[in-house]
């Protein structure tokens, strides 16, 4: 249990897809200007990373490395990235085709959202348990929501700031994507490894 909880907290917040490992800053920088989409899109990401780490897990431990059949790794996991996220795509037009709206482009590009496919990759790498990886699947999905919720608030609130001509727009972004990491960088302390 203990140790659950230590891939909970430290892909949370120490070891964040986003900041530590810049993976789905594309994602990150497109939805994260209003908190409606930022939502959205989170809670998009962390049912397609919980599962697809799931389900990859099954597929390389039972079948890949049954039948050495390892170096397909890359090509099965985004197969099942992106048949997860077709699903997604159907469920959120037909229940909310304002969201669906909202996300625009960004929903079907969770497909090549590299922040999923590393959560494959470090599951396989970390040689994690079936339960170890569903945690660190939704853990990095909470992290990534967590981040994008976080940058949506603060861009919102920068949109009623006096910013001078030089930084507004992608300059800003990125400045304060970069504080946002720094910050996360301070919880670095919390778990020794």
């Amino acid at each position: 249990m203990k140790n659950l909880i230590l891939i909970f907290i430290s892909t949370v917040l120490i070891n964040n897809f986003v900041l530590t490992y810049f993976l789905g800053i594309c994602p990150f920088l497109g939805v994260s200007g209003k908190i409606e989409s930022a939502l959205g899109m989170g809670m998009a990401v962390t049912f397609v990373m919980t599962l697809a780490t799931s389900i990859s897990w099954i597929i390389y431990h039972h079948v890949l490395t049954a039948f050495n059949l390892i170096f397909l790794e890359y090509v099965v996991f985004i197969l099942v990235i992106a048949s997860l996220v077709q699903i997604v795509e159907m469920f959120i037009r037909k229940f909310s085709p304002a969201l669906y709206q909202s996300l625009g482009l960004y929903l079907p590009l969770i497909t090549t959202n590299c922040s999923i496919l590393g959560a494959a990759l470090f599951m396989v790498a970390k040689n994690y348990s079936f339960l170890e990886a569903v945690v660190f699947g939704f853990s990095g999905g909470l992290g990534f929501s967590l981040v994008l919720l976080i940058m949506a608030g603060i861009r919102e609130e920068l949109n009623y700031a006096n910013i001078p001509t030089v930084f507004r727009g992608a300059a800003l972004t990125l400045i304060t994507a970069g504080l946002l990491s720094l910050i996360f960088m301070g919880f670095s302390g919390l778990i020794s490894s």
